[in-house]
């Protein structure tokens, strides 16, 4: 197949994958609201509400909450349940810091539980094994869009009188037995990050069907307001989590595209496992039962180097990467590993004495991180079928040239 693009041979993959993805309908909506003057949202009204209502229609749930960042929308929903002090909090170990970070921010103890090694998300399993009297919220992650299984998750919760706030930040557009993911547990939370799916540069989301939990976080997102009250009538310890009329307008364009977007996504990720289901050494995750819609945030296939002449992943990935597929080694260590879990370093919030993070160990996470995954990011899921036969034979020339 010639010489590797990494060595100065010709790459396979000729595509760029631009994003974020816009038009001249975004650059007219945005224009005339900066026109309009109407900037702040210190009522949550106009744009913000409208998009809001969009949105919660698009997922099936009652409410939706706008707020700065998908990290703030997890921590309005975790004060919401009802955590305490030295509670705790079920979290996987694969996933973005914010996931634990903000049970720190809410003084609960994150528990870190092993992921399942064909899917990568939360073992419903050690879920299971890891609930004490100090449980009280599950945060599964749909993990690079991939659904959990929510149906075991959601029965382990029931059972063991727990919350469940799903973290949903690479799942917009996802679907899971029929229901679109954030809106199947007591909540459910969404980032508008620039790498997201659906995006604003920056903002966030946490939706809901509980009424007591939407008058919560609508509270604490509006410094405390409540309807009703006066301006300066603050019932709650909130902040000003706000997001402006300028990234609700954007939001409501891009959203009218993300259907189309999730489909092409979730067909291309349906052929390129097909395209990869021969390869040695290449082994594309799971998508569990059929029932289910997969946004691919990114497309991760587990590594093997003994079928690729023993090249470590972060030289594999490197390879990949000069032949033209936008990819990534991933996370370099599960989230326990952390400077902040393994140095105590709490700073203002209170975790108990116990607390120690220095002896945990999540072995299907840390194969992934060291070992196995590699992302192909979703821009590149937006490609034609010839990109993914591109991307196939990209792999194909790797282990082609690293094994003979």
């Amino acid at each position: 197949m010639g010489l590797l693009a990494i060595y100065g041979g010709e790459k396979v993959v000729k595509t760029t994958f631009p994003w974020p993805i816009y038009d001249e309908q975004d650059v007219q909506a945005v224009a005339e609201l900066v026109r309009s003057g109407q900037w702040g949202n210190p009522d949550c009204a106009g744009a913000v509400a409208d998009f809001e209502q969009q949105f919660a229609r698009y997922c099936g749930s009652k409410y939706a909450i706008s707020c700065v960042n998908g990290s703030v929308s997890l921590r309005l929903a975790l004060i919401a349940c009802g955590v305490l002090p030295g509670d705790e909090v079920i979290v996987p170990p694969y996933t973005f810091i914010a996931t634990a970070s903000v049970v720190l921010e809410v003084n609960c103890v994150p528990v870190f539980v092993d992921i399942q090694p064909d899917t990568y998300n939360l073992d419903p399993a050690a879920i299971e094994a890891a609930i004490t009297e100090r449980t009280k919220v599950i945060i599964p992650v749909h993990f690079a869009g991939l659904p959990c299984d929510m149906e075991a998750i959601l029965d382990i919760a029931r059972r063991h009188k727990l919350r469940v706030v799903e973290d949903a930040a690479h799942a917009h557009g996802g679907m899971y037995k029929g229901r679109k993911l954030g809106s199947i547990g007591d909540a459910g939370s969404f980032s508008f990050q620039s790498s997201k799916n659906l995006t604003s540069g920056e903002g966030g989301m946490v939706i809901t069907s509980d009424d007591d939990l939407y008058r919560t976080m609508n509270s604490l997102r509006n410094v405390g307001r409540l309807p009703g009250g006066q301006w300066y009538d603050h019932f709650n310890p909130g902040c000003n989590y706000r997001i402006t009329q300028l990234q609700a307008v954007l939001l409501s364009e891009q959203l009218k595209r993300l259907d189309e977007q999730t489909r092409i996504r979730n067909e291309n990720g349906l052929y390129l496992d097909s395209l990869l289901a021969d390869v040695a050494g290449i082994t594309p995750l799971s998508r569990g039962g059929d029932e289910l819609i997969h946004p691919y945030h990114l497309y991760i296939f587990r590594y093997d180097k003994a079928k690729f002449g023993q090249v470590p992943k972060q030289e594999f990935v490197a390879m990949l990467a000069a032949e033209g597929i936008p990819c990534s080694a991933g996370y370099p260590h599960p989230l326990y590993k952390q400077p902040v879990f393994q140095q105590k370093n709490w700073l203002c919030y209170a975790l108990p004495d116990t607390v120690d993070y220095t002896n945990v160990t999540c072995p299907v996470a840390e194969r992934a991180c060291t070992d196995e995954a590699v992302w192909i990011f979703q821009q590149a899921m937006l490609g034609s079928r010839s990109d993914m036969d591109a991307f196939a034979e990209a792999i194909r020339k790797v282990q082609q040239a690293v094994v003979n």
